[in-house]
């Protein structure tokens, strides 16, 4: 993230975080550290992985301490290795052991969901299908999450319900049909949207692409209607495959030939990164 996009994006859910873990006062280090001392603590990394969101962990300490100092020996997207001193951050003392629990919050989780992703995009590679994320994101963290996502080498589906139209079974349910929601869509929405339909079986899809959908999702559909959705759509719209894919699992559509593949696990199941801030002393 640049600066202008932690400011505009970021800064607010940060102070949020902050305030979650400071109502009034962080009492332990005040009672231990009643007056500025210039300190610096080591980030270390205790297991292989991505990271990802370094700027956010900075951004932590920064808006305590405008005068708070970073060493980093690693950018966004660089592997890391159990052990390894991926950077050091010099300030104020009462500041770095304020913000340490929220910086390492950020850090570890969008580092393990860039550790994730990039797990899953391996299994992607020779291939022309490109791994999407989902809105299944924490509450408050989509910037962040989407952001680990595509560090770690996926791609991001729409970031909200403002960006795009994705007509699912329930939108299709309401509006009494396929044929009759994408024609709604079509009426409602600006020209510049696309309309994707998430359709369950064959006939659904058929149904989509006589309306009109550029993306169909393929929702749940066994790998052999895949394969024969896929035909279909050729030449007339897009298509995604979605529906609990994993790691453990995603093998299996690879050589489906649908040009996405959504997966909600990259951000609702991915582990933290262990990470940890070390060996505090005075400088």
């Amino acid at each position: 993230m640049n600066a202008i996009s932690m400011k505009v994006n970021a800064d607010e859910l940060i102070m949020m975080a902050l305030k979650e873990d400071i109502t009034s006062e962080d009492i332990t280090t005040a009672s231990v550290m009643k007056e500025y001392k210039l300190g610096e603590v080591e980030l270390i990394c205790k297991q292989d992985g991505v990271i990802a969101g370094l700027d956010v962990f900075c951004r932590v300490f920064e808006l305590l301490d405008s005068g708070t100092k970073f060493d980093m020996f690693k950018k966004d997207g660089d592997d890391v290795k159990k052990g390894e001193l991926i950077g050091k951050v010099t300030g104020d003392i009462r500041v770095l052991l304020s913000g340490e629990r929220t910086a390492l919050n950020y850090l570890q989780r969008m580092s393990g969901i860039a550790t994730y992703t990039r797990t899953v995009a391996k299994l992607l590679e020779g291939t022309k299908t490109k791994l999407l994320d989902t809105r299944k994101t924490t509450p408050n963290m989509r910037v962040f999450e989407k952001y680990a996502v595509k560090v770690g080498g996926g791609c991001n589906h729409r970031y909200n319900l403002s960006d795009g139209i994705l007509l699912k079974d329930n939108h299709i349910g309401a509006a009494g049909g396929v044929a009759e929601a994408v024609r709604m869509a079509k009426e409602y929405a600006p020209f510049v949207r696309k309309i994707e339909v998430e359709v369950e079986n064959l006939d659904m899809l058929k149904e989509a692409l006589d309306a009109g959908a550029d993306i169909v999702m393929l929702d749940n559909m066994s790998p052999e209607d895949m394969k024969e959705a896929v035909k279909m759509a050729k030449g007339r719209a897009e298509t995604e495959c979605s529906g609990n894919v994993t790691k453990e699992n995603i093998a299996r559509l690879t050589d489906i030939g649908v040009d996405y593949i959504s997966s909600g696990a990259l951000t609702h199941s991915a582990p933290i990164l262990d990470l940890s801030l070390k060996n505090l002393h005075a400088v």
